[in-house]
């Protein structure tokens, strides 16, 4: 952001500010340092640390990650793959060429085992048979991107309306019919959970192959993704970031001063919530766009033009949820990878909504295993929507609860089941919404 017209230019160079030090934030002021062209840079982070969504708690004798998880499609297209693959941070299988080929499609890995809520396991060949239906139909609402028109608005009504047809041609009995539907709802919650939606009737269907899919098989960051943020800070000059630092209202297109600079005007001035002022010639505003949509109003003086206003405040931006539950001995399987939960008598033909308080838990995909690390065993569940901000009202003693009955009651007949049901808490803040909140 900048103005309009002509200014003057610091001695050396243009003065240019990075407003949030998250990873978008780093990497905007790690390729301007790399330019002789902007010696005067700095970055404005609220919090006292750099990473935003970025964060790998160590306080368990592993590595559990609060935010992101996983570099998705981990490939030479990948900037985030080649960050760390420059930085050392993967292994050897990673950055293998035959990782880097494997053609996902963007979708989720089949589950390991798959629990029904009435106790009985699965059948994982019917998983599969309703999984390739389903991201089927996924890969085909990405041909409507340059089309015309759609047949329907958005992705669940196209996916709901292709499902029903394929109903009609289901020639098993009532019970097998019902369980395939419980299994594909399912399959709509984890859509919700990667799409970051309550449901995906609200994600548009013409622009959803917006999305660019890379090749790769998604991987992990063995000593924590953290580690990227941590080294792209370690390359900035000392005291680029200035932490603790909230800006409260960025004036732009103007004409400022500053007394170390007589005579110069800057077409920008970043206003601190502490009163400070930032006169700069650009700004970077690397805000996540849930605080843009909070501060709008207030963030820009003068405000933004109306078509960018209408733009963030059109732009979905739902809560996505972790959960993690620590147990003493695990339950599962040595090689199990992910648990899937399917709820009975869920269908995403029906338009059931149930009480929160009574049905939240219900929008739980299941859970992934974590690398296990010295006697800690953590499952990780992802919930998303109006269910997963219903839990962030929740205690975690409440969590923990609901979560330990739901637990004991899918799993607890499965006779390969063995070890503890009992889970703890492992961490708590209330501030990670739309991050990762983590609950018993």
């Amino acid at each position: 952001m900048e103005a309009t017209g002509s200014v003057g230019k610091a001695p050396g160079g243009p003065r240019v500010l990075v407003v949030g030090g998250g990873i978008a934030g780093l990497g905007a002021a790690q390729r301007l340092c790399g330019q002789s062209a902007f010696p005067h840079l700095r970055v404005l982070e609220a919090t006292a640390r750099a990473g935003g969504r970025i964060r790998s708690e160590r306080s368990f004798g592993g590595v559990v990650e609060v935010g992101a998880h996983w570099i998705h499609g981990p490939s030479r297209g990948n900037p985030v793959f080649q960050l760390a693959a420059e930085y050392g941070l993967l292994g050897e299988k990673e950055l293998s060429e035959e990782n880097q080929l494997v053609e996902t499609g963007g979708h989720v890995g089949l589950p390991s085992v798959s629990y029904a809520s009435s106790g009985a396991r699965v059948s994982l060949q019917l998983v599969a048979e309703m999984a390739t239906l389903f991201y089927g139909l996924i890969d085909q609402t990405r041909e409507f991107l340059h089309a015309a028109e759609t047949p329907v608005p958005s992705v669940g009504e196209y996916l709901k309306k292709e499902i029903g047809q394929h109903v009609t041609s289901w020639t098993e009995d009532e019970e097998t019919r019902k369980l395939k539907l419980a299994v594909l709802n399912s399959l709509f919650n984890l859509e919700c959970c990667v799409s970051g939606t309550h449901s995906m009737d609200l994600v548009a269907l013409a622009p959803f192959g917006e999305y660019t899919v890379l090749p790769g098989l998604d991987c992990t960051f063995s000593k924590g993704y953290q580690g990227l943020t941590n080294c792209m800070m370690a390359s900035l000059p000392e005291d680029t970031v200035v932490f603790e630092k909230p800006v409260k209202t960025i004036h732009w297109n103007g004409s400022f001063q500053e007394a170390a600079f007589p005579g110069e005007t800057f077409p920008v001035s970043v206003e601190c919530e502490d009163g400070d002022q930032f006169p700069v010639h650009h700004v970077i505003v690397t805000v996540p766009l849930g605080f843009l949509k909070e501060h709008l109003d207030t963030f820009f003086d003068p405000p933004l033009p109306a078509e960018k206003a209408e733009a963030i405040r059109k732009i979905g931006f739902g809560t996505n949820n972790k959960i993690f539950l620590e147990f003493e001995e695990p339950f599962w399987e040595p090689d199990c990878q992910l648990i899937q939960l399917v709820w009975d008598d869920t269908s995403p033909l029906e338009d059931a909504a149930p009480a929160l308080q009574d049905a939240w838990f219900r929008k739980l995909i299941g859970f992934v295993v974590l690398p296990a690390f010295a006697s800690v065993h953590v499952l990780c569940g992802f919930i998303a929507g109006l269910e997963s901000e219903f839990m962030e009202t929740l205690s975690d003693e409440e969590v923990l609860l609901c979560l330990t009955q739901v637990l004991r009651r899918m799993t607890a007949p499965d006779p390969v089941c063995r070890g503890s049901h009992t889970s703890h808490v492992l961490l708590h803040d209330a501030r990670c919404s739309a991050v990762g909140m983590e609950g018993g």
